[in-house]
Parts: structure tokens; sequence; C-alpha cells
């Protein structure tokens, strides 16, 4: 039997948490944003107005519906604030160890009856839900970029996930208005099992020297009707996390078709990481964005 869902806590107040953030609160549920900077808190929550008043702009939702959806948002740096949520989404950076130590200290402080789920877009499900209190009640549920306007979710399953936490997730969703994909606990899911190697290949197209960043990009929109070139998404996602999503395929699969692109890891280690850091294969720090390659 599915358990009631009230009261939502979401670890982390980025692009990915504060949209979750978002969608929650439209969708009528109340909201604890948590994250340990209030500067971040802060951002996040303009960010959410400023998206809100998007919505609006287009009649998509009325003010009185983005009013609404902001005073059900807490923002929070303690995670004291998640402890009567009954379900709490990580929304971290896609590192296993920083996910793990979350876990770890969140559940010490949740009801046992809260659902516990992250946002990990590769990282094994299995592997985290063990370092909980709860793998039973531990799911991946895995939103895509930017979460107010894509329509898609993974469901991903740990070994131990039962039935109840899985129709829980599922229902939670579904009221997002989302459609539900459910895939199996491999490596990088679906979706970016097979993006992310198409990105990683254009990267090596790049590498290689086969074409320059603004060929390889009008070469996939307009020869493959890509909205967004792959360079340019990957500039969006982050390269930090393309890095560590290509790291997880090449390490969890054993395959050196996974092998993450040498220019990719050079471009991470300068701290190029795409628009988050206005540099990445373009530069963002004019009026228009400019290739660096």
């Amino acid at each position: 039997m599915a358990v009631m869902i009230k009261k939502i806590g979401v670890i982390g107040s980025g692009q990915m948490g504060n949209g979750i953030a978002h969608v929650s609160a439209l969708a009528g549920f109340d909201v604890v944003m948590n994250d340990l900077s209030s500067d971040r808190l802060k951002s996040g929550m303009a960010t959410i107005n400023g998206n809100l008043s998007r919505q609006v702009a287009k009649k998509a939702i009325t003010d009185d519906a983005r009013k609404a959806a902001l005073d059900r948002i807490v923002p929070s740096e303690s995670m004291d604030s998640l402890a009567d949520c009954d379900l709490v989404i990580e929304s971290a950076v896609e590192k296993e160890d920083v996910k793990r130590k979350i876990f770890q200290e969140v559940c010490t402080l949740l009801k046992p009856s809260a659902i516990v789920a992250s946002n990990t877009s590769s990282i094994s499900i299995t592997r985290l839900a063990a370092s909980t209190d709860r793998p039973e009640r531990f799911i991946g549920i895995h939103f895509m970029n930017p979460v107010p306007l894509m329509e898609l979710v993974e469901l991903i399953r740990g070994i131990a996930t039962d039935d109840a936490t899985f129709d829980t997730a599922r229902e939670f969703v579904t009221k997002l208005g989302k459609q539900v994909a459910v895939s199996e606990d491999f490596p990088a899911f679906i979706v970016n099992r097979i993006l992310l190697p198409m990105i990683n290949e254009a990267i090596y197209t790049l590498y290689e020297g086969v074409g320059n960043v603004e060929a390889i990009d009008a070469a996939m929109k307009l020869g493959a009707h890509h909205p967004m070139g792959p360079l340019e998404l990957a500039d969006f996602i982050g390269l930090d996390t393309c890095l560590s999503i290509m790291q997880v395929l090449h390490e969890g699969l054993a395959d050196s078709k996974y092998r993450p692109c040498p220019l990719l890891v050079k471009y991470v280690e300068a701290g190029w990481l795409g628009r988050k850091t206005q540099r990445g294969f373009y530069d963002y720090r004019g009026d228009k964005p400019v290739p660096t390659r």
C-alpha cells in the first residue's frame, strides 16, 4: 500500500534541487529546501521565483499559483527541519561519498516511515541504500534538467526497495504531472546510459580534430534535429557532472568504450565546467557564447 505523501524535503538548492522544490510546491506539496549555505538558498529561491514568473508570463500558471507555491517552500540551513518530512529527495553533487555522508546524517533525524530518495543520475541505488537505515524505503527518483520543463522522471529500485515505496514514488511523480520511465539499477540508468556516451564521443570528435565546437554542434542540431548541440548540452549539464557519469559507466561496466575523453578531463581539471563557471566548450562571459576551441 502506497504511503501518503504531504511534505517533501529536498537536500540541495542548486539547479536540480530548486527545480524539484519548484514542481513539488506547484503540485501542492509542502516543501523544505535544505542547503548548507544561506546564499545558495537565497539564490535557489530567486531562481524558483524567476522560473514561476516565466510560467505566469506564458500563461501556464496564474500569479496566485506562483505566490501559493512560493509560500509552500521553506528554505532551511538545518537538516533538523527535515524531521517531519514524508519523502526526502537528495540532490547534491554527483559524488557517491558526499551522498553517503548526507544519507547517514539525515536518516538519524527522520521518522521511521519516511521514504528517502536520491536524484542521482548514475550511481547505484542499491549501494546508496546500503548506507541508510532503511534500504527497503529507499529509491532513485531521477529528474531531468531543467526540472520544470522536462516531462520525464526515471524511477530506479534498489535490490531492497519494497513495493510500497515504489508505488508511493510513482504516485508522487504522477502528481507532479511527469511521466515515469522505470529503469533497472544499472550504471547511469536509461537516459544517461545513452546520452553521455554520445556527448563523450562528441568531445572525442573535437579532441581528434574532426571538427571544431561550432561544426560539431551545428552538425547535430541541423543534421539530427537535436535542440542543442552535444557540446552546448555538456556545458549546460556541467562538465564535472558529465565526467562523473562517464567514470561511473567506465568503472561499473568495465568497457573501454566508456573511457572519458582526455579533453573532458582536462577541462574539468582547469575548472572550466560549463555555464556554471562561465567557461566550458563555450566562453559565456561576453554578450554571446564564444567557442573555446
